[in-house]
C-alpha cells in the first residue's frame, strides 16, 4: 500500500528541483525509488503527472494542477504539526511567497540569513512579479503588493512605503536638456514601463497626479532592470522606485530632476488568505516582513541624510575661497 502523503511530498520535490535525480538526493533516497513513487502515485491518482523526456521534465496540465494542491495540503499538514509544538524552532514546512523584484533583491534577500537563522526548519519559495496572484489557485501564502490593493476580499498588511524618484542619465540631460517645470516635460522622451497588473504602461506620477500631457518615448519594456537600464543609457526619463535607483544617483549615473514636484510614494502590503491569517508560520513571517521594512526605512533615513550632510559639506568647501587667492577685502592691498 503506498504512503499517499510521502508520495506528494516525493512528487513535488521532484517538481521543485526539475530532476528526479536531484530530488532523489535531497530526500536521501535512491533514484529508483523516486521514480517508482511517482509511477505509483500516478497509478493511484489515474492521470499522468508528468511528461518525462531525454531532456526534459514537464508537468501534464493535470500534473499542474495537482502539485498545487499537494504543496496546499502538505503545507497543511505541517502546519497542522508544528502547531503541537512551542517555540519558534517547531515551526517548519514550505511557504510560498510572491514579491517585486525590487523588494526582493534591495529589502528581503539579504535579510534572509537572518530569517534562516530564526527558522531554520521553515523552506522558503520566493516568486518574483507584481502581477495580482491567485493565492488559492497557485498555493501562495502570501504576496507583497505595491500601490492600492484590489478588493479581494484578502488579508493585507500595511508594510511602509517606498519612494519613487523622476531622474535621468547625465547624457540624455546633456543633449535634452534638464526640464525646470512640469510643463517642459511635454519636450522630454520618457521610458514606459509597462505594469504587470495592467498590461498598459504605467503612469508618470509628479505631485500625486499622473501627468496628463503626452510624453514621447520610443522604447517600452516590463520589467525593473531594464527600465533602470534604458535611463542609463540615456533613452529618456525615467520614474523607478528610489531603493533601486540609489546606487546610481550616489554614484551620477542618474540624476534627479523636479525634486521639488516629488511623485507619491507607492504603499507597500502584504496580502494572505483569512483562512491563513493565524497560521504561525505565516505570521512569523509577515511579523519578520514588517520588522524588516521597519529597519529598512530607518537606514535609508539615515544614509539620505548623511548623504545630503556630505553633499552640503562639498558645496560649502567648494564655494569657499581658496588660502592662495586673496579675499575681496585683500585684493587691493
Amino acid at each position: 500500500m503506498i504512503d499517499r502523503v510521502h508520495a506528494m511530498r516525493v512528487f513535488t520535490r521532484v517538481v521543485d528541483t526539475n530532476s528526479f535525480t536531484r530530488a532523489a538526493e535531497s530526500l536521501g533516497m535512491p533514484r529508483a525509488s523516486v521514480s517508482t513513487t511517482v509511477q505509483q502515485l500516478e497509478a493511484l491518482v489515474g492521470v499522468q503527472l508528468l511528461a518525462r523526456t531525454t531532456r526534459r521534465l514537464n508537468l501534464t496540465v493535470d500534473g499542474a494542477a495537482y502539485y498545487e494542491r499537494c504543496s496546499q495540503i502538505l503545507a497543511d499538514i505541517d502546519e497542522l504539526e508544528s502547531g503541537f509544538g512551542a517555540g519558534e524552532e517547531r515551526l517548519r514546512g514550505r511557504l510560498r511567497v510572491e514579491m517585486p523584484d525590487t523588494v526582493a533583491t534591495s529589502i528581503v534577500v539579504p535579510a534572509l540569513p537572518e530569517f534562516h537563522a530564526r527558522y531554520p526548519q521553515i523552506e522558503l519559495s520566493i516568486g518574483i512579479g507584481t502581477r495580482n496572484v491567485d493565492l488559492v489557485g497557485e498555493g501562495v501564502d502570501c504576496s507583497v503588493q505595491l500601490g492600492e490593493l484590489p478588493d479581494s476580499g484578502l488579508v493585507a498588511r500595511r508594510l511602509g512605503v517606498l519612494e519613487q524618484v523622476t531622474c535621468a542619465s547625465p547624457a540624455y540631460l546633456d543633449k535634452h536638456g534638464t526640464p525646470q517645470s512640469l510643463d517642459e516635460l511635454t519636450r522630454h522622451v520618457a521610458v514606459n514601463c509597462v505594469s504587470e497588473k495592467s498590461g498598459r504602461p504605467a503612469d508618470f506620477d509628479v505631485e500625486g497626479k499622473a501627468v496628463t500631457m503626452k510624453m514621447r518615448g520610443f522604447v517600452q519594456v516590463a520589467d525593473e532592470h531594464a527600465y533602470i537600464a534604458c535611463g542609463l543609457e540615456g533613452l529618456g526619463l525615467i520614474q523607478p522606485l528610489k531603493i533601486a535607483a540609489q546606487p546610481y544617483l550616489r554614484s551620477g549615473q542618474l540624476q534627479e530632476v523636479l525634486p521639488e514636484c516629488k511623485a507619491p510614494p507607492l504603499k507597500v502590503s502584504v496580502a494572505f488568505l483569512k483562512s491563513r491569517q493565524a497560521t504561525p508560520r505565516v505570521s512569523a513571517f509577515v511579523d519578520w516582513l514588517a520588522k524588516l521594512f521597519e529597519r529598512s526605512q530607518e537606514m535609508d533615513d539615515t544614509l539620505t541624510s548623511l548623504y545630503r550632510s556630505a553633499q552640503r559639506r562639498t558645496t560649502a568647501r567648494r564655494d569657499r575661497p581658496s588660502d592662495d587667492q586673496p579675499t575681496e577685502e585683500t585684493a587691493d592691498v
